[in-house]
């Protein structure tokens, strides 16, 4: 194992050694500390510890339930809450797609609307445009005849001026006088 070294064995032999201990009154160290703590735990069952750590321990019992009970009404009031806020989500939800519908029918409505008002619009344009049409028709007409009318009278006056003398209006004014005698 190691080189070079010699392994040394150490024989233990079974001998006890005796100490002697000091002691006074007859009691030794030992005694006193078992002395001193029988009378450690008599004072403090003369001053009544235990009565008093089990009130203490009573006590923060008692505060920790009063502090459970408190933070489960805390949840409870925790829960309905978001239940409220759960159902306050959803009519809102709800009245979202009630407007976003109102809304678009009431787009519809309005498309509907402008379609028809276009669609009133352009025949009422189509209207003028042909009442503006057969007036500017009726006045051409109208021109048209009044150049004939005026071209025709040109034409009689000259044509009767042509062949018309003072015999032929002696014809007709003696009719005409002759005419007046009678009564239609």
């Amino acid at each position: 194992m190691a080189e070079g070294h010699p392994i040394e064995a150490v024989a233990q032999t079974g001998v006890v050694e005796m100490h002697h201990e000091p002691a006074a009154f007859g009691i030794s160290a030992p005694g006193y500390v078992a002395l001193s703590m029988l009378v450690v735990i008599a004072l403090i069952l003369w001053k009544k510890v235990p009565a008093m750590i089990g009130r203490m321990l009573d006590a923060k019992i008692a505060t920790i339930r009063h502090d459970l009970d408190e933070a489960a009404k805390l949840r409870a009031e925790a829960e309905t809450q978001l239940a409220e806020a759960k159902t306050r989500n959803a009519a809102s939800a709800g009245d979202a797609a009630a407007i976003v519908a109102h809304a678009e029918a009431e787009a519809k409505a309005m498309l509907a609307k402008a379609e028809a008002d276009a669609a009133e619009l352009v025949a009422r344009r189509g209207k003028m445009a042909e009442d503006k049409i057969s007036a500017a028709e009726r006045l051409a007409i109208a021109e048209v005849r009044a150049h004939a009318a005026d071209a025709a009278a040109k034409a009689a006056a000259s044509i009767i001026a042509e062949k018309h003398d003072a015999a032929a209006d002696k014809a007709v004014v003696d009719r005409t006088i002759a005419g007046l005698g009678r009564l239609n």
